[in-house]
């Protein structure tokens, strides 16, 4: 019997996958357990309407990554650090105050875990920080450090 999977089943296959199981199997678990439905025309075509809809959503996303990107290649963050005598800083810019200087200079709500430093910053001036957008999509954001005695 075929079946359309509506979970991942670790033994068979992923969610929306189409698999040939014995008829016992399908009656007694695949379908009572709510992890696939028979492959019927209509489920069929369902699934075609679901795959067809989340392709033109994930475009969708993927365009809208590419536009936010470049949006912030032409962002310049300013941002401060507190440093003593000769330069030296007393800690470090995180992810999170770069997303709240984000967010209070431009209304841009970016996510802390989004953001990616390659190491702290510990020195005042220019640095270029990556965000990831979207699994394809990452931009570079400029963030100005200044400092503050």
């Amino acid at each position: 019997m075929k079946v359309i999977l509506t979970q991942d089943v670790k033994s068979l296959g992923k969610k929306g996958e189409i698999v040939n199981v014995s008829d016992g199997y399908a009656r007694n678990k695949i379908i009572p357990g709510g992890l696939g439905v028979e492959a019927t025309n209509a489920n069929m075509n369902n699934l075609r309407l679901q795959k067809a809809n989340a392709e033109k959503k994930a475009a969708e996303s993927l365009a809208d990554a590419r536009a936010l990107a470049e949006k912030i290649a032409g962002f310049e963050v300013v941002t401060s650090i507190k440093t003593g005598e000769g330069g030296r800083s007393f800690g470090s810019v995180s992810t999170k105050e770069i997303a709240e200087a984000c967010r209070e200079q431009y209304g841009l709500e970016l996510d802390k875990k989004k953001i990616v430093l390659d190491e702290p910053i510990k020195m005042p001036g220019f640095v270029e920080v990556g965000v990831k957008l979207h699994p394809e999509v990452q931009a570079k954001l400029k963030v100005r450090v200044d400092e503050v005695k």
